[in-house]
């Protein structure tokens, strides 16, 4: 064990190689994708359809690690303070993440190609066929601009928000008293509304919106549950990656991992519970507007995949997650953390290309190369933000009540 990084836990190495890792991941990934997008050779259509899986794959980590570092100074939580600085960084690359939408904003002014399909990403722009109607009575909402001012708004108010509970964080570290934990702790009130509700209008925006048509207030939920599975998995894995490099000892054990392990299976449950939710209710009313949504989910390139969600993003990972002895080792949970994450994966694909075409199944190279580039882009900013400060909240009140946790 580096007996260097024990001492302040931080590890300018770890960091730094896993930053180096992930920047080379992001540029190939990226690389390949856009030559694979032009030889597509329908203006990037299809490109674009596969970044915003991408992007919103990687937003979910990002995101959830503000929910995670907002509800444990809400509920005053103390197992998990020693991992808790890894959400604060994992959330305070989201200037990295609004650097990644820019694509997006061009996706969303560019006039290529909208003659024939209504526009790259989102076809409200020159709304066609037999809804058009419906929707252009939400035109006060799905418009360019307000598009544009609505996700430069989020993107500033999540870096704003991360910026300042990781501030908070690290002024911990070295102050006399408790006062930068207060002031977290006190935002985490406003801070979990303010969260709530520009992340479910974000999902509005990014994801529903490319089925403009469809109606369902439960959306944002859908896409919160994802959330939290990722940002469990993703702690799950930073931490035994920092683990094996010799940063954490005692300080991030089984207990811990154990407790990571019961957050993201209640949350596979709860996914399931509102993906459920949302299908029973709109088959039942049988709204020609809204079960559009999942007819063209159920075609002969969809179902397949539409089936295969149902297995690996909630009975898989169920039955694998439920014994308690699964979670408190260290192979398995990592295993279950991958699994996690690759199907969070397979769920925004689910949501998004069968917009670009119900007919075919997009989920292919092209898909996999973005978003493996956009992860490794993200990869590239954790490391970044980590940088030489100390992994674990070394000043925090209930930092030893944290390593003395014990599971129930």
């Amino acid at each position: 064990m580096n007996t260097s990084t024990t001492n302040n836990y931080s590890s300018p190495e770890a960091t730094g190689a896993l930053a180096k890792v992930g920047l080379l991941v992001g540029v190939l990934g990226m690389a390949i994708a856009v030559f694979l997008g032009n030889a597509e050779g329908d203006h990037f259509r299809h490109f674009f359809h596969a970044y915003l899986v991408g992007f919103c794959w990687v937003l979910a980590i990002s995101l959830g690690g503000l929910f995670f570092t907002i509800i444990q100074h809400l509920v005053n939580a103390h197992w998990s303070v020693t991992v808790r600085r890894l959400a604060e960084f994992t959330c305070a690359s989201m200037p990295y993440v609004a650097i990644m939408s820019l694509p997006l904003f061009y996706a969303l002014f560019t006039h290529h190609g909208v003659e024939e399909h209504g526009g790259l990403l989102w076809s409200w722009i020159h709304p066609h066929g037999e809804h058009a109607a419906l929707i252009e009575h939400k035109a006060a909402w799905l418009n360019r601009d307000g598009f544009a001012i609505r996700l430069a708004l989020y993107l500033g108010l999540w870096t704003w928000m991360s910026r300042f509970f990781l501030k908070r964080s690290l002024e911990q570290d070295t102050a006399s008293d408790f006062t930068p934990t207060m002031r977290a702790k006190k935002l985490s009130t406003a801070g979990i509304i303010v969260y709530a509700l520009s992340m479910s209008f974000a999902a509005f925006d990014l994801l529903m919106s490319t089925s403009p048509e469809w109606f369902s207030t439960i959306f944002g939920v859908y896409y919160f549950a994802g959330q939290v599975q990722s940002i469990m998995a993703w702690l799950i894995l930073t931490s035994l990656f920092l683990r094996k490099r010799g940063v954490f000892g005692s300080e991030v054990n089984t207990e811990h991992y154990h407790d990571l392990g019961k957050f993201m299976f209640a949350f596979v449950f709860f996914w399931g519970y509102i993906a459920f939710s949302q299908y029973m209710l709109i088959w039942y009313a049988n709204i020609p507007e809204e079960t559009g949504f999942f007819m063209r989910r159920q075609t002969e390139a969809w179902m397949p995949i539409s089936w295969a969600l149902l297995f690996v993003t909630f009975v898989l990972p169920f039955a694998g997650l439920l014994s308690r002895h699964v979670k408190r080792n260290h192979k398995a949970i990592a295993f279950w953390a991958c699994l996690v994450l690759c199907v969070r994966w397979i769920d925004m694909t689910w949501v998004v290309m069968p917009q670009l075409d119900s007919e075919v199944r997009h989920m292919g190279l092209l898909e996999i190369v973005t978003s493996i580039g956009l992860l490794g882009f993200f990869t590239f900013g954790f490391a970044r933000t980590a940088g030489s400060h100390p992994l674990l909240a070394q000043g925090d009140p209930l930092l030893q009540d944290s390593k003395e946790f014990i599971n129930a």
